[in-house]
């Protein structure tokens, strides 16, 4: 493995439109050329028995390209119909109520923290996707998207007292029903919550409203963006709108910058889509905040980029989930949101580039944050995703190799059975959910959705 600090590969490899990669095998030195016309070259596969990656042999093409161990598809459908059969535990499927599950579906017996919001509500959107990219053909997978939003809504609320009343938590514990009003785990100090978490929950509520029509669901997500608008601050070049993490009964804030605004963003556009104006000098003041200081502090220390993970608590850490999610929202929206949004999700990605990539078995990986740069799962099919998203919508092939190569690396982490490991560098089945499964499952329909033909 080549170290992080090689800073002329790295530079070369992350910003050259051709796209050389040097991989050290342990059977020896072999030479990757990624460019351009690599996709319409022939491909016969050579399983390496010497080179694992997760669960797998390692298979590469005879330029050294890393191939997938089976299609995306296929390894998408296999995990699916694994978590689809999860065992029901107090009414929901077991994966629901807890973020540390092993191949058994069973509990993690050293580890009963739990962080709710991100994990059901990127899990809503990763079954929505999933739903909507394959057919609309499983009701299951809805039932299974409405169990995480009846989670979130009936068990993982706050009191209804204090600054952040029924405000959904970003911490807990497992296996609760309801959660303790004290039920603070992680990073999160008993009574705090952290208010892009319920950002991120109720922007996810918000679209299984739209799915099932449920008013419950929307009633949710418009009490937490109301919570929101109610606490909203503002912010300059040192703090964002809202702290990363605040006390729900005094409304004290703790960290004061959280990078994650994207997700308040989507939650207040969706409610102005749904008919809820009240919105929107809200959401043009958090606009104007993201395009006046977030965004021009990825060219600088990158300070504004800091806090997301809730295991953490350090206040200069800046991470990659963050602006690849914004990069993200500019490539969907493009001149809806942004006029500049070519130029300003490119600032973004190359932020990401200089911080936060290393290599692996020859390929380009991403790490989460400045204090952990492991290609979780979850970072690296969000890092996989945004770059093909951002390929098909500019038209440049610049970063196509790189969204391939790492998507095809977080692949190998599913078993056969489809019981997914939290990351590839090692074999494993289980771990985070997060980075397993539920805020995995959404960045593979997304970059399918822009390349077609990588699913085959």
């Amino acid at each position: 493995m080549l170290p992080l600090s090689t800073p002329h590969l790295i530079h070369w490899v992350l910003t050259c439109k051709i796209l050389r990669v040097l991989g050290f095998l342990l059977t020896g030195f072999l030479s990757l050329i990624l460019s351009a016309d690599a996709f319409s070259q022939p491909d016969p596969r050579h399983a390496n028995p010497a080179i694992v990656i997760g669960n797998h042999k390692a298979i590469y093409d005879n330029r050294g390209m890393l191939l997938p161990w089976t299609s995306w598809q296929d390894a998408l459908d296999r995990e699916m119909q694994w978590y689809l059969k999860c065992p029901v535990v107090h009414g929901y499927p077991s994966f629901v109520s807890m973020t540390f599950m092993d191949g058994r579906y069973q509990p993690d017996p050293n580890r009963s923290d739990f962080i709710p919001a991100t994990q059901n509500g990127m899990g809503i959107i990763s079954y929505l996707k999933y739903f909507e990219f394959t057919g609309r053909q499983n009701g299951k997978i809805v039932v299974c998207a409405r169990a995480m939003g009846d989670y979130l809504i009936q068990e993982s609320n706050t009191p209804e007292e204090g600054r952040y009343p029924k405000f959904t938590r970003s911490t807990g514990v497992r296996d609760r029903f309801p959660q303790a009003p004290d039920c603070g785990t992680q990073g999160d100090k008993p009574f705090e919550i952290q208010p892009d978490k319920g950002g991120i929950a109720g922007y996810a509520l918000a679209l299984l409203y739209q799915e099932t029509k449920d008013r419950k669901y929307l009633d949710q997500a418009l009490h937490n963006g109301r919570v929101l608008v109610a606490e909203m601050k503002p912010g300059d070049a040192e703090k964002s709108p809202w702290p990363f993490r605040a006390d729900y009964r005094t409304g004290e804030g703790r960290g004061p910058v959280s990078g994650d605004m994207v997700y308040i963003l989507r939650l207040f556009d969706v409610l102005v889509a749904l008919g809820y104006p009240e919105f929107s000098s809200a959401r043009k003041l958090l606009w104007n905040w993201i395009l006046d200081y977030q965004i021009p502090s990825a060219s600088k220390d990158g300070m504004l980029w800091a806090q997301f993970f809730e295991d953490h608590e350090e206040t200069t850490d800046r991470t990659a989930w963050a602006p690849l999610n914004l990069a993200r929202y500019l490539v969907e929206e493009k001149e809806k949101l942004d006029t500049a949004w070519k130029k300003h999700s490119r600032e973004l990605i190359e932020f990401v580039n200089r911080n936060f990539t290393g290599i692996r078995q020859g390929v380009v990986v991403c790490g989460e944050q400045d204090y952990d740069k492991n290609p979780w799962g979850g970072i690296l099919s969000t890092y996989g995703a945004v770059l093909a998203m951002y390929t098909v919508a500019t038209g440049s092939d610049e970063y196509k190799a790189l969204a391939w190569q790492a998507l095809d690396f977080a692949l190998y982490a599913t078993n056969d059975d489809g019981c997914p490991c939290e990351q590839a560098t090692y074999p494993c089945r289980g771990g985070w959910q997060e980075d397993a499964h539920t805020d995995k499952i959404h960045n593979f329909v997304d970059a399918m959705r822009a390349m077609p033909e990588w699913k085959k």
